[in-house]
């Protein structure tokens, strides 16, 4: 096999990116890693409900770079036609290479809180944005599982005590210093209508002594004057995980969302909160891979009409879950719902990209599926919105990564 001298820049790097979320990747075997080895990039973390348990790869793109968690563990990447090394991704059916970038850990993830607990144990950087898991693993791990999203390992991840709010507040102060983050995430998994209470406190703390953009991901609540009292609190962001859209698959694939709460309860939510704020504000999130694209485009198509912007996660078979020896979705299937993406996005108006420095590297952002569209007048339209939208949302954005009292 031939390799060029180069490697070559990526000319679709969501083309490619979608690739490696389906077909994973290997790690050379002069460099191999074990799970807990973080000699190179940002190690592999299975944290939260597991979808980041790979390396953090950002692919060079213009205008803007695409960032990818490449499987690299999971059974299936053994097979991988990719094979990844410092600073290169090889393709060994062509022998092309391409120049790619590991992100390195960054100091604190090694520091310790005041109460002695590793920085990476309470949150991780996820892209360039940091996941926090808030309380104990969620509640449809308890007993045999039963109940439990099949595609999920939540409960296999999160363990030992909750991170406190002082925990929370050090770690964000020190992403913040040093990652330049400008948006936190917390989500819980189900807590039986406790979530928005268990939330509250970690949202005040951080917009009152830190000063970034908050993300909140919980289960629908009962009392829709709970998620007020978070918005009140500063919450800017909230996003609801239905998962799928068809019913019938809902129940298979979750089934303690549907006996606890329904499908329903998700729309209802998502519907309120988007309501509540600007447009693009709130976001569902889906998984495709798991019912047909017919029916994953349905819901792209959904969350584009309340005003809010789809999260599309494309399925990955973790080990642990109950769906671990399941294929990947074919790389085609995930091509044309992210092309449906963007083109939903367009035709709805959704301002999408207005957050400064915020790339999320466990989906496929809307933003990245630029580099599928059609490039026709529409798109350019869009385009065109988008830039001159930008640097009024960034301006108002920034000013709300102040630190503040919490109205």
């Amino acid at each position: 096999m031939t390799l060029q001298r180069k490697p070559a820049p990526v000319s679709n790097p969501c083309d490619l990116q979608i690739e490696l979320f389906c077909r994973g990747a290997r790690i050379d075997d002069d460099d191999s890693r074990s799970d807990d080895d973080s000699s190179r990039g940002r190690g592999i973390h299975r944290a939260r409900a597991g979808l980041g348990s790979g390396l953090d790869v950002v692919i060079a793109g213009s205008p803007r770079p695409v960032w990818v968690n490449v499987p690299v563990t999971e059974p299936f990447a053994a097979l991988s036609p990719f094979v990844l090394r410092p600073g290169e991704l090889i393709d060994e059916r062509d022998g092309r290479r391409w120049a790619v970038e590991l992100p390195e850990a960054p100091a604190w993830y090694e520091r310790t809180t005041e109460s002695g607990r590793r920085m990476s144990e309470i949150g991780l950087l996820q892209g360039t944005y940091l996941g926090i898991y808030i309380g104990p693993a969620c509640a449809y791990w308890h007993g045999d599982a039963k109940l439990a999203c099949q595609f999920c390992t939540t409960g296999r991840n999160v363990t030992g005590e909750p991170a406190t709010v002082a925990e929370v507040v050090e770690t964000a102060r020190a992403a913040k210093a040093e990652s330049n983050v400008t948006f936190v995430h917390l989500n819980t998994g189900y807590q039986a209508g406790r979530a928005a209470e268990m939330v509250a406190p970690f949202v005040e703390a951080l917009k009152r002594d830190v000063g970034v953009l908050v993300g909140v991901q919980i289960a629908p609540e009962a009392d829709e004057a709970e998620f007020d009292r978070l918005l009140a609190l500063g919450t800017d962001h909230f996003s609801f995980c239905y998962e799928i859209h068809d019913p019938q698959r809902f129940a298979e694939i979750c089934p303690g969302k549907t006996m606890t709460l329904g499908q329903s309860a998700f729309f209802d939510a998502l519907r309120y909160c988007q309501s509540k704020r600007p447009r693009g504000a709130c976001s569902g999130e889906i998984i495709a891979g798991l019912e047909p694209v017919e029916s994953t485009m349905k819901a792209i198509d959904f969350i584009t009409s309340l005003g809010a912007f789809p999260t599309v996660c494309i399925f990955r078979p973790l080990a642990g879950s109950a769906l671990e020896h399941e294929p990947p979705p074919s790389v085609d299937d995930m091509r044309r719902v992210m092309r449906h993406l963007w083109r939903s996005c367009r035709d709805a108006g959704i301002p999408i990209g207005m957050a400064p420095n915020l790339e999320v590297s466990l989906v496929v952002q809307p933003t990245d599926t630029a580099y599928l569209s059609d490039r026709g007048w529409r798109d350019s339209l869009y385009r065109a919105r988008l830039a001159a939208l930008r640097p009024l949302a960034r301006w108002k954005l920034r000013r709300a990564i102040q630190p503040r009292r919490a109205r």
